[in-house]
């Protein structure tokens, strides 16, 4: 089944990337256009109407997005909570399976996994909302994209910056905002792979941003900036006035 799920989002991202340059209008045919990015391009124009600029049309869509995850956000923050809490745990595997070959290896991943089953944390929990915006950033991509090429859009600006360039300055603001949604949000300290890939992130997404239209890192800004609000209600408020609570008992 994920190799079916896998061959279909390539056929689709393909399909987008034929027509990257082209026009686009609601007599466009074929999935990725007509459930993907033609959507994206008339809420954009509906809210942009509403806000009176194309810039407040995304910062809105952006806000709405972040509503529909929150959710998953929710379900992340526990599972991190759950994790923090296992990690005196899992610091004993790790001495108990310290020889670092094969078969201690397998017994260690085997044991880490019934710990996490047992108490319903999952560190892959904290990559959903990111997984989920992916094809709202890639649809939007493309109907940016495709939007600056058509006549009858025109996107403008936004402090002066073009929002169908791309801009160095907010590629790198993407990075920093991104960088303090790490730190605002929980450590894992005993899954250094996992800490190491947090602060991977906001230099890929600055990468990223260097060739990316404004519009999208305008998006991830708002959206970076919503997260670093949320994680210090989560983390720093209710966490520190809860945390006399079990944290496992609550992802059961």
């Amino acid at each position: 089944m994920r190799k079916y799920i896998i061959l279909l989002g390539s056929v689709l991202l393909l399909a987008g990337c034929s027509e990257f340059n082209q026009p686009i209008s609601s007599e466009h045919e074929g999935i990725w256009n007509q459930y993907i990015v033609w959507p994206i391009v008339s809420v954009i124009q509906i809210v942009a109407e509403f806000t009176g600029s194309y810039a407040g049309g995304i910062i809105l869509v952006t806000v709405l997005v972040r509503i529909c995850i929150l959710p998953l956000s929710l379900k992340q923050m526990k599972s991190s909570r759950a994790m923090q809490a296992l990690q005196p745990q899992l610091r004993e595997l790790q001495k108990t399976y310290s020889p670092k070959n094969e078969e201690t290896q397998r017994q260690y991943q085997q044991e880490m996994m019934k710990l996490m089953q047992s108490t319903g944390a999952n560190p892959i929990a904290g990559c959903l909302p990111v997984l989920i915006q992916m094809p709202v950033l890639l649809g939007l991509y493309h109907a940016i994209s495709r939007m600056n090429v058509t006549p009858m859009y025109e996107l403008g600006s936004i402090f002066n910056v073009p929002l169908a360039t791309s801009s160095i300055i907010f590629a790198i603001l993407a990075g920093v905002m991104q960088y303090i949604v790490v730190k605002t949000g929980p450590t894992l300290k005993a899954n250094s792979q996992m800490s190491f890939m947090q602060y991977l992130l906001p230099i890929m997404i600055m990468i990223f941003g260097f060739i990316a239209p404004v519009a999208i890192t305008l998006y991830w800004i708002i959206s970076s900036f919503i997260s670093v609000l949320q994680n210090l209600y989560l983390y720093k408020i209710l966490y520190r006035e809860n945390k006399d609570v079990s944290l496992i008992s609550e992802t059961k």
